[in-house]
């Protein structure tokens, strides 16, 4: 190949991985042998593909290149979660989280370097959006950590979450080709169904998976269940209202019957009366979602939010219930080391 033409291997299927062995004189299974190194068992360099013989290794590196994430800082938290700090192979940082809990180990990646939505109560709002992830960067995230699952806690991943840095539905090329690299038998083989695609409020995505016939679950960051508000702290709502999600999220279901949820973070005097309650379950009822996650808030340095008072958030959960919408307090976990919802800002 042309030193111009350079391709990331990754970005090869099996076929053509085997096409290129057989155009090299090789036997076909070598490219299964590479292809496991890539997805099952991920490496970082050509070198360590230790089944494959020197020569081809050379070959490869020559004519590919494999630009993986890498482990820069991996912090723990005193209620075990663990954020992990990547590298990109030109020098941004973006971070992964494990949340492990009694139940269950779940991941939440990033789906881009900074961010452009400029939420007013997120960190990674005040970033400036770099890039996009590649799709195997993002799978990345998933495999490393899923390592470190098993390490810390015996047993793999049960569950992913797209909630970390970026909008999903602004990089849905790369999202949706990381989804089907990791749910596919020749990667990590995961069910669709245990994992969650979370957005800020995309209405043409959202729609877009409609079209695709998805199979992961989709989550609406909502935050405020009017227009006015909501507009206040999400900017994206100028251009992406609430009619307009309540109907694409409509279309969405009609197409996949796959479980939504709205998520909801209180806070203090903004959006936690129990006016504020009665509006988002108008907005509930609107939609055939399956749950309404209630998050506590972490508060940034950069803005003005503060979090309610317990009896505040009580009063909240119990009204809703009151109604018959199925809620749940979502409490936030490693706020000590700036891994919580929110939080995410490369931050040492």
């Amino acid at each position: 190949m042309a030193k111009n033409t350079i391709r990331n291997i990754r970005s090869l299927n099996l076929e053509e991985l085997e096409a290129y062995f057989e155009e090299m004189g090789e036997k076909k299974f070598r490219a299964k042998q590479v292809y496991e190194w890539l997805w099952l068992k991920p490496v970082q360099h050509f070198d360590g593909m230790t089944n494959i013989s020197k020569a081809i290794r050379q070959k490869l590196a020559t004519d590919f290149t494999l630009p993986g994430l890498t482990v820069d800082t991996v912090q723990h938290s005193e209620d075990g979660t663990i954020k992990t700090r990547f590298k990109t192979h030109d020098g941004h940082f973006v971070e992964g989280v494990l949340i492990p809990t009694t139940s269950r180990f779940t991941v939440c990646v990033s789906s881009q370097i900074g961010c452009s939505l400029s939420c007013k109560f997120c960190a990674t709002g005040y970033m400036d959006r770099k890039r996009n992830l590649e799709f195997d960067e993002i799978y990345d995230q998933v495999a490393i950590i899923n390592e470190q699952c098993e390490k810390e806690n015996g047993k793999k991943l049960s569950n992913i979450v797209f909630m970390g840095m970026g909008e999903p539905l602004l990089n849905y090329k790369n999202v949706l080709k990381a989804i089907e690299r990791i749910t596919s038998p020749h990667g990590m083989g995961m069910s669709p169904r245990r994992i969650t695609v979370s957005t800020a409020g995309v209405a043409k995505g959202i729609r877009q998976l409609g079209d695709d016939k998805v199979k992961f679950k989709l989550a609406l960051s909502l935050h405020a269940a009017n227009d006015l508000k909501r507009h206040e702290i999400m900017p994206i709502n100028d251009t992406n209202n609430i009619q307009s999600l309540i109907d694409a999220l409509n279309y969405f279901y009609k197409q996949t019957e796959n479980e939504i949820t709205f998520e909801y973070i209180l806070f203090n005097n903004f959006n936690d009366s129990l006016k504020d309650a009665d509006e988002l379950i108008k907005l509930y009822r609107q939609v055939p979602a399956d749950l309404i996650n209630i998050i506590e808030y972490n508060p940034i340095e950069m803005a003005k939010f503060q979090k309610p008072q317990e009896e505040k958030v009580q009063a909240f959960m119990e009204y809703l219930g009151k109604h018959r919408v199925n809620a749940r307090l979502r409490r936030s976990r490693g706020k000590d080391i700036d891994a919580a919802c929110g939080q995410l800002a490369n931050k040492d």
